[in-house]
């Protein structure tokens, strides 16, 4: 099954390398800190408060659904509807609803406004070279460049609210299995290995691999007996990368 106990642990950790340890935005909160000894402590402590805020979220999901049971709401088949069914469809006072909206705008805004921003500076430095034009078009490149990844913004949620079937962290843990894969393939083959494959070849990897997963997934359950991918799908994937690397720089160093 893919919600297996150990499927979902071992996933889980690794999930939280990639998304939190491998994600710049998120990591920048560490790599401003003084000194090695204070990321670390920064590190160590924001870990243990985040085992309090989890718990915090799952006792307060175990409560809507003892308080849907209870008034007799019925539960929705999408989990992500069940907090507004209850906020907004009149069972609690007007507060609650109007306290839920302001919270889910403020969650939203404070993603996107990070996400934005991110992929603005990187387009711009990374794609674009904007420092190698004048300070007035520089200024009005990047103008540009933030409504473009707005706009493309809104149409990838509406895209992703057509398609998506499950709910939204479901559907993120899969997607960030076909995304971070590589990156955590190419971040452990830079730690664990001092190797250096062909750079041409690394794109195609990069994107062979997740390709492979999606067809491994896919017929997962008649080419082995029944199993089903979960979100261990992110470590197949990384080590798919790691091993295409691992063959791009023996076969390079034979050359």
């Amino acid at each position: 099954d893919k919600k297996h106990f150990v499927k979902q642990f071992i996933s889980g950790a690794f999930i939280a390398i990639v998304m939190t340890g491998l994600d710049q935005d998120m990591m920048q909160k560490n790599l401003t800190c003084k000194s090695l000894g204070d990321a670390q402590k920064n590190i160590f402590w924001f870990s243990i408060v985040l085992v309090f805020v989890n718990f915090f979220f799952l006792t307060l999901g175990a409560l809507l659904y003892l308080f849907a049971e209870q008034n007799g709401i019925t539960v929705p088949e999408k989990a992500d509807l069940l907090y507004p069914t209850i906020a907004l469809g009149g069972h609690l006072n007007v507060a609650v609803g109007i306290f839920f909206i302001l919270g889910l705008i403020a969650a939203a805004y404070s993603s996107a406004d990070s996400a934005l921003t991110a992929l603005t500076t990187s387009f711009c430095v990374d794609f674009l070279g904007i420092e190698n034009n004048g300070q007035k078009d520089s200024v009005r490149l990047r103008k540009l460049t933030h409504i473009a990844f707005s706009i493309l913004l809104i149409l990838v949620i509406l895209f992703f609210k057509s398609i998506n079937d499950d709910s939204v962290i479901s559907e993120l843990f899969t997607i960030a299995g076909y995304t971070y894969g590589p990156l955590l393939g190419l971040y452990a083959f830079g730690l664990f290995t001092k190797l250096i494959p062909a750079d041409k070849t690394i794109p195609a990897i990069c994107i062979l691999s997740p390709f492979i997963c999606y067809l491994l997934k896919t017929n997962s359950e008649t080419l082995f007996n029944g199993y089903q991918f979960g979100f261990e799908l992110l470590i197949l994937n990384g080590s798919l990368t790691f091993i295409g690397l691992w063959l791009s720089s023996t076969f390079s160093k034979k050359q």
